[in-house]
Parts: structure tokens; C-alpha cells; sequence
């Protein structure tokens, strides 16, 4: 039993930063939106939660799993898994990390209150906690669950003593934000800045930084302009404008890598009558919502030009795709292209389904999260206007839009997806039926059912055996995607920028983290 100094875990903490210390002053593209790391999965989030708190199971920069908290872990029966903690891990505020921490965080994982995309989802399977000693647990789950590791490299382990009870509210003050990560927070100005500084104390590599001033410059331009100014030292979500540039430039260094992160488009599924932005051509709603018929999310695929969108908008950064994963990952389905472009095929497949002369829609989408998100949806908006489907297009900020596409307030939408390497994630949190109490479809916010997909993920989700796990999740994505379950668009290629004299270790998560970047040359 661990020693509770609750009060000293919320007292005012007065850091000292050595005057020899480092500086580090980063600009990312988008905001964070809370520091609590339960309450939103989104990538801006899940980066900043890695620089403060750890994970069981960490990822290398291919997203393989390394250890993290546990230093081990190993099916002890097909629905039992063990694993091994750390020793002489501390919180920041200097409680021991145990085996009742790991306990605690899964029971409140799936129960933040208000959270808009949960990670719920990776403690469902989990029947039983059993605590064995204060460094081993055992964790059995609903029959055979090989994915478990897997899960675990998403659920960042909080101090018992410390948050029983802590709000989300109380995170991002700063107050609650205490993990075991390479930083400590100071201090956060949300959506412009957060200040931290170095864990000494860290049982990882240490970070070369000791301070770090991670700003939310959400303009591209004005990210740019901060990096050739010498204001920042390093950029993430480089503007694919500024590629050619920037790669010209002796004062700055590139680092990228293909990623995991999917940009695709999202259609209301939900409503059987009228969805709210789609009318006929004299702008009166329709009865029945076009976009449920296979026919019509079909034809609106095959209106878009990928490979257009890929070379004139997004400047060569990304790769056409018509499935989640690039190749190379595992469950990547090897005879699923990208669709190809065919307006005449288009208008033919809207006739069939009662839209000859087409209908009209609103497509959103943010302007401030995605590589030229503003600008894809203006593009697609044109195309789809050509097959006859006439696109008026709106985008917003990232958090005004994220908020009413979680409602399910839109007909079509633009959004991302970044994956584990693993067929199972993206369709678990984006395609599978939404169903709160067992955490599946926390991100389908166009709230796509399909029964035998979701009984195909089931049984792939408890197969043990890796190579029949993977022609499985296949097939479901197979499924999935003929039915145009989603619209998928393309693979972001992962770019970031620094000044000369610093170097970066690039990350297919497209996480931008300060313990990525060291000087480039090591004194």
C-alpha cells in the first residue's frame, strides 16, 4: 500500500530550471484540446499525453510496441495475460508507481464523464484485475483476446492516490497533470501554449531539453513564418506550400516518413429520412437520405480524383488510397486500390439509384487541423459538383467542428484517423456499430452499422493464431469498404521542419514530441 501525500499532489510546485539548461520552443499545427489522457482520442492529445504520462506497452517510431511502464508481459492461458511492472518508476510528485495504479486507471478509463471519443474501447475486454504483487498484475479477459498488448499502447497510466476522483477540468489546469513521462507540465494556456520541463527523475532516455515551450500556431503561414524567423525551432504539419521552400533553405532541416493518419470523408448513416445538409436541386429536402443507398456513397467515391488532390493540392505529401493502412502493415489489404476516378460512372450509378439530374450537399470539414483540410474539401466539392451532385462547402475550426461532428449534425464531412498498425483499431473505433458499453464506434461519428461486420471484427478479435487474425481482418475490411462504409482519401506523408542544429527522430503515429528532437550534433 503506497503512502498517500494527496495534498503535496496538488500543492503549487515550484520548479527550479537549472540556468545551463536547454531551451526547446516547438509550434504544432493543431490545438490540444485537453490534458487529461482519457478524455479525447485525438492525435494532438496523445502526443502531449506522451511527453507526461507512459503507457504499459510504448511504441518505437514505426508504432512496434516497446516496453513502457511494463517491462514484460506474456499470455499465461489464451484469456489471461501477465504482465511485469517496472520497478523504482515515480510520479512527479513522488508517489511510487504499483500495480494499483494500472488497477485504478482501467476502471476510469470508461468512465470520464462527457468524453467525445473514448478509450473505453481498450479496457472493455478486460473481466478481471488481479493484483498479484505490487510490481505483477494478471489480466483475464473475455475469452481469448491476443490484442491486448496492442490495447494497451493506448492507455496512459495514472497515480491512484493522486487522481481518485480529479476532473477533466482539474487536468487541464495543470493541477492533476502529474505521470511518470520524460516532462512535467508547468503551465498551459489552452490553444495557444503549453511550458514544460524535464523529469529528471525519467526511467527512460533522458530528453535533451530541459525546458520545452510546445505553442499551437494553427495558421500555416504564420507556423512558417515563426520557424524562418527563428521564433520557433521546429514545426510539425509543414505546409505542403512551403515543402519545396523550406527543403531549399540552409538554415532548416526536414525529417518524414509515410504515416498511419487516413483522411477520409465521413456520411450520415444514421438518419433514414432527411440528413439535414443534403436538399434536391430546387433546395427542398429530400425524404430519404440518398447517402444510405450503396449506390449513391459509390458515385461520390468515384467523383473524386485522388490522385489530383494528391499532386496539386497536397503537393506530392500523401498517397491516394481506397483503405486505412499504406503497405507494409499488418491486415493491409493487398488487392484494394485506390478507386478510380470515373465521373460517367458516377452519374450512371446516382440514375440508378432515383438522383439523374443529382441533389445537393453540404460538405464540412475543419480549416486548421489536417494538411490543406480547407482546401481538400473545396476540391472535392468541385469534383462532385462535375458528376452532378452540386457541393457547397463549409470549414471550420477544428474545435467548433470536431464538437458537431461528434453530435451528428453533418451529412458529409472530412475528418482523419490515425491507426495502430492493425486492422482491428480503425475498424473498432470508426466502422464498427457504436455501442457505448463496450466501447466499439467511439469514433464513428456517421454511426455506419453493419451486423456481419461487426460479428467478422468479433470473431478476428479473438483469434489467436497472427496469420489467420490477418486474412480476417482482411476480409472484414474487405466488407467495410465495398460498402462504402467510409470515403477513405488518402495517407498523409508526416512532415516536420527545424532549424539546422537540431535533428529529429520522425514517427509514423505523428506524434511531435520534445524527446524526439536532440541537437544535431552531440556535445
Amino acid at each position: 500500500m503506497k503512502t498517500a501525500i494527496r495534498a503535496a499532489a496538488f500543492a503549487t510546485m515550484a520548479f527550479v530550471v537549472p540556468a545551463s539548461a536547454q531551451n526547446l520552443t516547438m509550434a504544432v499545427g493543431a490545438p490540444v484540446t485537453s490534458l487529461d489522457p482519457h478524455f479525447h482520442q485525438l492525435s494532438p492529445n496523445n502526443a502531449v499525453a506522451g511527453m507526461v504520462f507512459d503507457r504499459l506497452i510504448n511504441t518505437d517510431g514505426q508504432s512496434r510496441m516497446v516496453p513502457g511502464l511494463a517491462e514484460s508481459w506474456r499470455a499465461v492461458a489464451p484469456d489471461v495475460w501477465e504482465f511485469r511492472l517496472r520497478r523504482g518508476v515515480r510520479f512527479h510528485n513522488g508517489q511510487e508507481f504499483t500495480a494499483e495504479d494500472v488497477a485504478f486507471t482501467f476502471q476510469r478509463v470508461p468512465n470520464v464523464p462527457n468524453s467525445p471519443s473514448s478509450f473505453a474501447g481498450f479496457v472493455r475486454p478486460i473481466r478481471n484485475v488481479e493484483i498479484v504483487d505490487s510490481h505483477t498484475l494478471r489480466l483475464s479477459t473475455n475469452g481469448p483476446y491476443p490484442l491486448l498488448p496492442q490495447d494497451m499502447t493506448n492507455v496512459y497510466i495514472l497515480d491512484r492516490e493522486t487522481h481518485q476522483n480529479v476532473t477533466t477540468e482539474q487536468f487541464n489546469s495543470v493541477q492533476a497533470a502529474i505521470g511518470t513521462g520524460p516532462y512535467r507540465v508547468l503551465s498551459h494556456r489552452p490553444g495557444d501554449r503549453i511550458e514544460f520541463e524535464r523529469n529528471d527523475q525519467y526511467f527512460g532516455e533522458r530528453p535533451a531539453f530541459g525546458r520545452v515551450n510546445y505553442r499551437m500556431i494553427t495558421n500555416d503561414s504564420a507556423r512558417t513564418a515563426a520557424l524562418l524567423a527563428g521564433d520557433v525551432e521546429f514545426i510539425d504539419q509543414v505546409p505542403t506550400a512551403d515543402l519545396a521552400r523550406l527543403r531549399g533553405d540552409q538554415r532548416v532541416a526536414m525529417s518524414e516518413v509515410t504515416g498511419l493518419r487516413v483522411i477520409y470523408l465521413s456520411l450520415d448513416h444514421m438518419r433514414e429520412d432527411a440528413t439535414p445538409f443534403v436538399t434536391d436541386n430546387d433546395g427542398r429536402p429530400i425524404a430519404r437520405n440518398p447517402l444510405r443507398d450503396v449506390r449513391v456513397r459509390r458515385a461520390l467515391s468515384m467523383g473524386i480524383d485522388r490522385q489530383a488532390i494528391v499532386d496539386r493540392v497536397m503537393e506530392g505529401a500523401a498517397t491516394p488510397t481506397g483503405q486505412f493502412f499504406p503497405p507494409g502493415i499488418f491486415s493491409y489489404v493487398p488487392d484494394l486500390p485506390a478507386p478510380r476516378f470515373d465521373a460517367e460512372g458516377a452519374r450512371r450509378l446516382l440514375a440508378e439509384a432515383g438522383f439523374p439530374n443529382g441533389f445537393r450537399i453540404q460538405l464540412n470539414g475543419p480549416n486548421d487541423r489536417y494538411p490543406n483540410d480547407g482546401r481538400i474539401i473545396q476540391a472535392i466539392g468541385q469534383m462532385w459538383t462535375r458528376i452532378g451532385v452540386r457541393t457547397t462547402v463549409e470549414a471550420q475550426p477544428w474545435t467548433t467542428f470536431v464538437a458537431r461532428a461528434g453530435r451528428q449534425e453533418y451529412s458529409a464531412f472530412l475528418i482523419g484517423w490515425g491507426s495502430n498498425p492493425e486492422g482491428s483499431h480503425p475498424l473498432r473505433n470508426l466502422i464498427a456499430s457504436f455501442d457505448r458499453e463496450r466501447g466499439w464506434g467511439a469514433s464513428n461519428r456517421g454511426r455506419y452499422s453493419n451486423p456481419e461486420l461487426d460479428r467478422r471484427l468479433d470473431e478476428a478479435m479473438r483469434e489467436i493464431d497472427d496469420a489467420r487474425r490477418e486474412r480476417m481482418l482482411i476480409d472484414a475490411q474487405r466488407l467495410a469498404l465495398e460498402d462504402v462504409a467510409i470515403i477513405p482519401l488518402h495517407i498523409q506523408t508526416n512532415v516536420w521542419a527545424m532549424r539546422r542544429h537540431l535533428r529529429h527522430d520522425a514517427r509514423a503515429d505523428e506524434s511531435t514530441r520534445a524527446q524526439d528532437v536532440r541537437p544535431a550534433v552531440q556535445r
